[in-house]
C-alpha cells in the first residue's frame, strides 16, 4: 500500500493511492467511488440505507455505530465525506478495528472531533486520522 501523497491534489487522487478501501455513508454521491474502481481500487460503500451504487463498487447496509467489524476487515482505508461530527469517533473506531486509516470531510464549517492531520486538497480539507503510527 502506497502512502498518499503530501501534495496539493484532489480526495480521489489522495484515496487513489490505497488498494482496499470502505467508504462510510455513500448517500447518493457514487461519483467518488466510480472514479476509484475505475483507478483499480477496490471499493465496498456502506450506508444505513438500501443504495444503488456504480458497477464494480461492493455494497453493504451497515451503520458505524453498530458495526459489522467484518465489513472493513480488509480495508488500507475507511473513508467518508461531510461526515457529521457524531459519526467521527465511531469511524475512527472501525478504521482502528480493521488497522486502516480513516480519511474524511466535514460538513461546512464542522471542525473534527477526533485528532487528525490536515491536508489540503482541491475540494478543501481532507482530514487523515491514522489507525497506528507509520
Amino acid at each position: 500500500m502506497a502512502t498518499p501523497s503530501r501534495d496539493p491534489e484532489t480526495i480521489e487522487a489522495q484515496l487513489a493511492a490505497y488498494d482496499r478501501v470502505v467508504e462510510v455513508g455513500i448517500g447518493r454521491r457514487t461519483d467518488l467511488a466510480a472514479a476509484l474502481v475505475e483507478a483499480g481500487v477496490a471499493v465496498t460503500a456502506t450506508d444505513v440505507y438500501e443504495r444503488d451504487v456504480p458497477d464494480g463498487v461492493r455494497f453493504v447496509r451497515d451503520d458505524v455505530v453498530d458495526p459489522d467489524p467484518r465489513v472493513y476487515a480488509d480495508a488500507d482505508a475507511v473513508y467518508a465525506r461531510n461526515l457529521p461530527p457524531e459519526l467521527h469517533r465511531p469511524t475512527l473506531e472501525v478504521a482502528r478495528g480493521a488497522d486502516a486509516d480513516f480519511l474524511f470531510t466535514t460538513l461546512g464549517g464542522d471542525q473534527p472531533t477526533i485528532p487528525v492531520e490536515r491536508r489540503t486538497v482541491q475540494e478543501g480539507t481532507l482530514y487523515v486520522a491514522r489507525a497506528a503510527p507509520r
